[in-house]
């Protein structure tokens, strides 16, 4: 009998744990969606109706690989094939509405000004942490919040201040000639070829954040570049499905590969401090690359405020690093390969900004002095990252309940800012929005803007992207010498097919006709 009503009692909590937890699941996955659902709507938003625990998900993913089946023509709408869910939504819905990412509700802005209070107040407005996969691609600076983010920033800053990156230029100079001498024996004595320029301009850059952040070429770094890519789509496919807590943690072949390629992408960058540190020991210089002004800068705070606690940790470092890798090779290899896909079509451009690089440059090596005078480099770079930014959203986590704009977002939804929306709006830029028009540009960004966030490539605010003065620099230096060495017009076996992985690529490659001067 005592042992029958033991096992009476296992079977009754057991039953309370199972009830419980059930509960706690149809809370998660129906009753909290739906009065969220309700909430949203009573402030008159506009959005998708919610639908059991996938919510806009399957929807989301299948028009996503059926605009990837596909290139578009020249002159469609690159909204239609890179944002597909997102661009039927705003359509139905207004500049303002919401979705579902499972059983998560996403608000989307693309109102400048709602967008311009969410910069302008980071510590509310805090990175999204949903997807932790997202960390194993894009840590350090990009995913620090608050009184970190501060001390990150502060430490960083002196890697990217105009000084320093000055001293830069013969590297990106360097770089850009070995891939213009590959490119000429290509050629050899032809007058003319076809070359998708793509794969070079990632080698390239790949190349230029080797030697300017870590002063090794590219032979040292090349693995890491080739697991972060891998790392990339899968990273992607992983935050474009339904992240159950704990899943990670489950030994799946894609979970295994990606642990496997953190640990390897690690263990390769922590090779190159651990021999950086040596160097330092020994009294040899090691301040001009971006790691060495790190660890110098780092050295600095940790002796100023007298605690270890005040500078980055090895592990920081680290995650600084791979964001180097990553953010340094994607937003300078993105904006040269759309820069000339669009100067091959627009060749009054091309010569336009030949015509300026020979005025101001002649045929002798890029200084800095000369390459900030390249007005119409700047007008067509600004125009390029109008059309084609490098990211076409930022996300945003709402820990409590918070008020934006004239809308109360509820605790646990995000925030996702349009960046692409943004710039390819016709009520803001015209009814020439999607034409390619440097002249947009003639007075500079702020005059277009009038202090509206309304064009925001590299984000605004104080998080504004560190790294795009370096960025800039890299691809005025570039663009200039291919300028000074080619001609190039569309191949007729260009595809044109923008699509996003993290960053805005062109799926097929970018084949243009060289021409040498």
């Amino acid at each position: 009998m005592e042992v029958s009503g033991v096992w009476r009692g296992v079977g009754i909590i057991i039953l309370i744990i199972l009830v419980w937890c059930a509960s706690r699941f149809l809370i998660w996955v129906w009753l909290k969606p739906k009065r969220t659902e309700k909430f949203l709507r009573k402030q008159g938003l506009k959005g998708s109706p919610y639908r059991f625990l996938f919510g806009d998900v399957k929807e989301f993913v299948k028009m996503v690989k059926d605009a990837k089946s596909k290139p578009i023509n020249l002159n469609d709408n690159i909204v239609v094939r890179v944002l597909p869910f997102q661009h039927k939504s705003v359509t139905a819905y207004g500049k303002n509405y919401f979705t579902w990412l499972g059983p998560i509700p996403v608000v989307h802005i693309t109102e400048p000004a709602m967008i311009k209070e969410v910069f302008a107040n980071n510590y509310q407005f805090q990175k999204a942490k949903g997807n932790p996969f997202i960390k194993l691609l894009v840590a350090g600076l990009a995913d620090v919040e608050c009184d970190q983010w501060s001390k990150h920033r502060k430490i960083i800053n002196p890697a990217f201040h105009v000084e320093k990156l000055k001293h830069m230029v013969p590297a990106f100079d360097m770089c850009c000639a070995e891939m213009i001498n590959k490119w000429e024996d290509i050629l050899g004595t032809e007058s003319s070829c076809e070359l998708d320029v793509w794969p070079y301009l990632q080698t390239f850059s790949s190349d230029v954040i080797s030697r300017t952040a870590f002063g090794s070429s590219f032979e040292e770094g090349k693995r890491i570049f080739e697991l972060q890519r891998e790392q990339a789509q899968l990273v992607i496919e992983a935050i474009q499905s339904i992240y159950i807590p704990g899943s990670r943690f489950l030994p799946t072949k894609k979970n295994k590969r990606m642990k496997e390629i953190d640990r390897k992408v690690r263990a390769s960058i922590r090779s190159i401090i651990d021999k950086r540190i040596v160097s330092i020991k020994e009294g040899q210089s090691t301040n001009e690359d971006l790691l060495g002004i790190l660890l110098d800068s780092n050295y600095k705070e940790i002796k100023q405020q007298g605690n270890t606690n005040s500078g980055l940790s090895i592990d920081e470092i680290v995650d600084e690093c791979k964001l180097f890798y990553f953010a340094g090779q994607e937003t300078t290899g993105n904006l040269l390969v759309w820069t000339m896909v669009l100067l091959a079509q627009h060749k009054d451009w091309q010569a336009r900004a030949r015509d300026e690089v020979s005025l101001v440059c002649g045929e002798k090596k890029m200084d800095i002095d000369g390459l900030n005078r390249l007005k119409v480099v700047n007008m067509i770079f600004s125009e390029v990252l109008r059309l084609y930014p490098p990211v076409v959203f930022l996300v945003r986590t709402i820990h409590q309940e918070t008020k934006l704009g004239d809308i109360t977002l509820p605790a646990g939804s995000l925030l996702q800012l349009h960046n692409m929306l943004l710039h390819h709006d016709h009520g803001i830029w015209g009814d020439d929005v999607k034409a390619f028009k440097p002249e947009r540009f003639s007075e500079g960004v702020s005059k277009v803007t009038k202090g509206q966030a309304s064009y925001i490539p590299f984000g605004w605010g104080p998080r504004i992207c560190i790294g795009q003065n370096f960025a800039l620099l890299e691809a005025k230096t570039t663009l200039a010498m291919i300028l000074q060495h080619f001609q190039f017009d569309l191949s007729p076996s260009y595809s044109h097919a923008p699509h996003v992985i993290v960053t805005l690529q062109p799926q097929f490659g970018a084949h243009l006709i060289l021409r040498k001067l």
